[in-house]
């Protein structure tokens, strides 16, 4: 079985030929998840309209704001295939986790998005396959104690370990956005990695 474009079920693998969006999610409020739309429109250096991260200085309540800084997290992005693996690292009691439930704008399907360089820009194509929009990334989430009150024990397991090392971190990634424009489930994602000497890992956000 397949799932569809507009299906936000994290509990069914499928095979792509290119990676897509599966889900768009916002909320205007702080919550720890996000609502699953038919669009959400992104807009240049700002984030998702009509979302409370979106700003061009910090909004994440768990950053201080004593001093408002560049917001590098406009836009949270996370792989279905990384919920899955959460959902396999909870209890098997657990439901699987759903698109939007972890606080990600885009659940996207098909790329690996944590282990790409700092700067890589994520191209979103419309049915035309011209770009309708781009966001850059800028690092991979930390979780915070928050992330719990979505799932008990939520965070410890968005953290991977080989003893005292971090190996890697199950929380999805952050971007700014570089070309505003409206984004649905099933729009293609081409993946453009910076060039240069000076590519650099993504920090933690």
């Amino acid at each position: 079985m397949s799932t569809t474009a507009t299906s936000t079920s994290t509990s069914t693998k499928t095979t792509l030929l290119t990676p897509r969006i599966l889900s768009v999610s916002k909320s205007s409020s702080h919550t720890i998840a996000k609502t699953p739309v038919p669009s959400i429109t992104l807009i240049p250096n700002h984030g998702v309209d009509g979302d409370c991260h979106a700003g061009q200085t910090t909004q994440h309540r768990a950053q201080a704001q004593a001093q408002r800084t560049p917001n590098l997290r406009q836009v949270h992005l996370v792989p279905v295939e990384t919920l899955r693996e959460l959902s396999g690292r909870l209890s098997a009691a657990a439901k699987p986790l759903s698109a939007g439930e972890i606080g990600e704008n885009i659940t996207t399907e098909g790329v690996e998005l944590s282990t790409l360089p700092l700067g890589t820009e994520v191209h979103f194509l419309g049915g035309d396959g011209k770009e309708a929009a781009i966001v850059v990334l800028t690092g991979v989430r930390e979780p915070g104690p928050g992330i719990d009150k979505c799932r008990a024990g939520l965070r410890d397991v968005c953290v991977v370990r080989d003893g005292s090392r971090v190996v890697k971190r199950l929380a999805g990634v952050m971007g700014t956005v570089k070309k505003g424009g409206m984004l649905r489930p099933g729009m293609g994602i081409r993946i453009v990695k910076p060039a240069g000497a000076s590519v650099r890992p993504l920090p933690v956000v």
